[in-house]
């Protein structure tokens, strides 16, 4: 057994081999890390990293010979928190989150992506990394090569602003699909509050994450799927989601091929 493995994600520095990579991957849902490792075409596989906890993880070669780290974080911001932590200490300095989102801006349409260069964060996860004025931003030259890979691939991306928030369903005003139809008064309204304020997105992870790169000092950026139009309904397309989910990846994974040639 190797003891330096680390509790959480399942795995050490001395797993990613002898000229271990710098690169993750980082989805909240394990079928998404999954299918990216095994499933996506060009990207080979190269062993299993861990399944601990469910947090299944993947040592990969991606076209142009680079080896990454497909990894999971989980749901929400306070299992990101640890799972990023723990990639981190095992020498892991660069991540991009690939996830799924809500779009609140109606020229912002489900089947699409967004790549954020800023979040709102409203996590509590959050509040133990830094304070709540602290930045939450992307690095530029991830979020850059993010979008000149969408560009080169020809999907329907949107650069922005995200709104990171503890909640699926409270805290993005979801009442309708919700068990609890009875928002707070503060979350009440909230998403029109935010849509006049340029955001475009919301989601559960991105603002933590990019907290504690500026924090920790690695480089972060996101890019998620655009799953449902808040401002129409709840509702979301499954048919959608498989064809938004695909473009992500292959957004996350263009952009990482040319990874040499952005600072660290």
């Amino acid at each position: 057994m190797n003891e330096d493995r680390k509790y959480h994600i399942g795995f050490s520095r001395q797993d990613l081999g002898e000229e271990p990579p710098t690169d993750v991957i980082l989805c909240g849902d394990p079928d998404r890390t999954r299918k990216i490792a095994i499933e996506t075409e060009d990207v080979e596989l190269i062993r299993p990293l861990s399944e601990n906890r469910g947090l299944f993880s993947f040592l990969v070669r991606i076209p142009g010979g680079r080896k990454i780290v497909c990894a999971t974080s989980g749901m929400g911001a306070p299992s990101l928190s640890i799972v990023v932590n723990e990639l981190v200490s095992v020498g892991l300095s660069r991540i991009v989150r690939v996830g799924t989102t809500g779009s609140i801006q109606d020229h912002v349409r489900a089947g699409g992506i967004v790549i954020t260069h800023a979040a709102l964060c409203r996590q509590g996860a959050s509040l133990d990394i830094a304070p709540p004025e602290y930045p939450a931003a992307a690095d530029p030259f991830l979020t850059m090569a993010l979008v000149r890979a969408a560009r080169e691939l020809g999907v329907d991306w949107h650069l922005g602003i995200t709104a990171s928030v503890d909640t699926f369903f409270e805290g993005q005003e979801r009442t309708r699909t919700s068990a609890n139809p009875h928002l707070l008064r503060r979350l009440t309204g909230i998403t029109e509050e935010y849509r006049r304020l340029n955001i475009l997105n919301f989601e559960m992870e991105c603002g933590t994450l990019l907290k504690m790169a500026g924090v920790y000092g690695f480089s972060a950026g996101c890019v998620c799927a655009v799953l449902d139009d808040r401002s129409t309904g709840e509702d979301i397309d499954l048919d959608i989601k498989a064809g938004a989910e695909r473009d992500a990846a292959r957004v996350a994974l263009r952009a990482l091929q040319g990874a040499e040639t952005m600072p660290l």
